[in-house]
């Protein structure tokens, strides 16, 4: 019989660089797959549907729900997010180990699902810094780098309840220290 898989969620501001460290993290790192959640906000430039989201609207998303398509649903941002559960359970029998990039209530809704479920927080190195991040990334309005921003602060006290915490201050630094968290695990 082959080993099951693991999930990793992984969850950290709008901001913070999960995105980035993650890449890095797979670089080194192959038996894994990345869990695509849906979501109903619009694509940013170069996201493709499948790839970064699968991009769905509101009455599709409203039905996968009513339907228990999700492993977890949320709001955020004025958008709704969920990570479609039939991809991830069927990677975790193939023994793959599953890598969930949710905020915080799905966080919370996939742990208690799956109490074994490795998590990580990633978190900016200051709210100076992550606000400077989302400036420099120019895909939002400045009402929405606010929203990010308020969301950040809630996010972050919301970070002890996570197996672990990285800062990321340098990239390669918080890949290499999630790496050692998946050797360990």
């Amino acid at each position: 019989m082959s080993k099951k898989g693991r999930v990793f969620i992984v969850s950290g501001p709008s901001g913070c660089g999960k995105s980035t460290v993650l890449k890095e993290v797979f670089k080194n790192y192959k038996n894994y797959h990345f869990s695509v959640s849906a979501t109903t906000r619009a694509p940013r430039p170069g996201e493709r549907d499948g790839v970064e989201y699968f991009f769905i609207s509101e009455a599709k998303f409203d039905e996968m729900v009513e339907k228990g398509e999700f492993l977890e649903h949320a709001r955020y941002a004025h958008c709704s997010y969920g990570t479609p559960r039939g991809p991830v359970e069927a990677k975790l029998l193939e023994g793959v180990d599953v890598f969930m990039d949710i905020e915080i209530q799905g966080a919370r809704a996939v742990k208690a699902a799956m109490p074994e479920a490795v998590s990580i927080f990633i978190a900016p190195p200051s709210l100076q810094e992550l606000e400077k991040r989302l400036r420099g990334r120019a895909t939002d309005s400045e009402e929405m780098i606010r929203l990010r921003l308020e969301t950040a602060r809630v996010e972050l006290d919301e970070a002890t309840h996570y197996d672990y915490l990285v800062i990321n201050d340098n990239y390669l630094r918080a890949a290499g220290e999630i790496l050692e968290i998946i050797h360990s695990a």
